[in-house]
């Protein structure tokens, strides 16, 4: 806990900060979900087709998806969504002329998660 997947398009790659995302994510998670540093999981899923309403170019997205162990208060979720949308700004750039479509989602984990270490 947590665990983190961010989906992003494939034309982002080149414009997107992963390490630093990650890293940043990761610290805010710390501070505002009480998180412990060593549990932050964070992988990176490219995707290569697109399709924003009819059109199949000049668009990209990014969306975050957040679980964590049950507990944390509605406030306290919409402050992390709010700052990865903040932190996504910072370390996404779009190319000329592509719409940058951003979201982040933090939910619960469901009460049957487990996880083991080795």
């Amino acid at each position: 806990m947590p665990q983190i997947t961010v989906d992003y398009s494939e034309r982002l790659a080149d414009g997107f900060d992963r390490p630093a995302f990650a890293r940043d994510l990761h610290t805010a998670v710390v501070e505002i979900a009480a998180a412990k540093p060593p549990a932050c999981k964070t992988r990176f899923r490219r995707t290569e087709d697109v399709v924003v309403g009819p059109d199949t170019d000049g668009h990209a997205l990014v969306h975050v998806h957040i679980g964590l162990l049950p507990g944390r208060t509605d406030d306290t979720k919409a402050r992390l969504t709010e700052t990865v949308l903040e932190l996504l700004r910072r370390y996404v750039k779009a190319e000329q002329g592509v719409t940058l479509h951003a979201s982040a989602e933090i939910r619960d984990l469901d009460a049957s998660y487990r996880k083991f270490e080795e």
